[in-house]
């Protein structure tokens, strides 16, 4: 599938550098925001504030700026790729044999075609707007977390190796779901298509209830791998959230004695707690890769099968 992705080379280029400029906009907030509350507001110097303050705001324009470009031009490039697979897959079924029809099954061409084509456009697009940032915003957050204060950056050596073990359990228990549900929307299709195409008959032999069961059994298949697929998926959120959440009661903790033990100031630790929630925000971003990634890998496997064929 990687042929797809080469044509937008220069797209691919140009959102990574728009994902890096935004990531160190971000990345130098947190630190002028500790300087206005170390060097500004204990002292009372009104005007380091005012200073501060207007560079804060025009780094987050350009934040904004750069945010808003990766996401149209990643968007635009994602649904490009979607398109040229699409067409591929097109070109490549038209001069199947007959055998070969059979050998897919026209219900799981459709579906290759359409949901598993949608599936790899969402992985990529998701990639572009959002997971390629995830690799500079974790290595910027923990430089600046080092610099902030070396004693707190203890508890990010315990918590990301934690959250990245946890994700990694449940994405291992999905992939075999994910896989199951595409043969189940294969089997769905293949039900719908098969009462389409003879409904006159069915009709004709008063088969209609038997056909409602046909399609309830096909149904109830699909949607029990959805449920299976959605519980595993509704436990990454709140898992990543408890893991979160715990790091910055640690983080409060013990910065607060190091603040009274006069180790650290009250904006440094501010701004350490803001360059931890950066970086877990990263593993967090890699966990929405973790939950798209299996299917839309599933979904491509099946595409390739098709290109492939001889």
């Amino acid at each position: 599938m990687g042929r797809f992705l080469r044509p937008y080379r220069g797209a691919i280029l140009a959102v990574c550098v728009l994902e890096f400029a935004q990531t160190i906009a971000m990345l130098l907030l947190p630190n002028l925001n500790a300087r206005i509350i170390d060097e500004g507001i204990v002292p009372g110097d009104t005007g380091l504030i005012l200073r501060l303050g207007v560079l804060m705001l025009a780094i987050a324009a350009v934040q904004v700026v750069a945010a808003v470009g990766a996401v149209y031009i990643g968007a635009r490039t994602a649904m490009g790729v979607g398109r040229d697979v699409r067409q591929a897959l097109v070109t490549r079924v038209q001069r199947f044999s007959t055998q070969e029809i059979s050998g897919f099954g026209a219900p799981s061409l459709i579906t290759r075609t359409t949901n598993d084509v949608q599936q790899v456009q969402m992985l990529v697009l998701f990639t572009l707007i959002m997971i390629l940032m995830a690799p500079f915003m974790l290595l910027g957050g923990v430089i600046m977390a080092l610099r902030t204060d070396t004693g707190l950056s203890v508890l990010v050596v315990a918590v990301v190796p934690a959250l990245a073990i946890a994700m990694g359990l449940v994405v291992r228990r999905a992939i075999p779901h994910f896989r199951a549900m595409q043969e189940r929307l294969d089997g769905l299709n293949r039900v719908m298509r098969e009462q389409l195409s003879g409904l006159r008959v069915i009709r004709a032999f008063v088969k209609e209830p038997r056909e409602a069961a046909r399609f309830a059994e096909a149904n109830l298949a699909l949607q029990d791998v959805a449920i299976k697929v959605g519980k595993l998926m509704a436990l990454a959120f709140p898992l990543v959230m408890f893991i979160i959440n715990g790091a910055s009661v640690l983080v409060i903790w013990f910065g607060g004695h190091r603040v009274e033990d006069g180790q650290t100031q009250v904006g440094a630790l501010v701004a350490f707690l803001a360059y931890l929630m950066f970086i877990l925000m990263s593993v967090m971003l890699a966990t929405m890769l973790v939950m798209f990634a299996p299917r839309a890998l599933v979904a491509g496997g099946r595409l390739q099968e098709v290109l492939d064929s001889v």
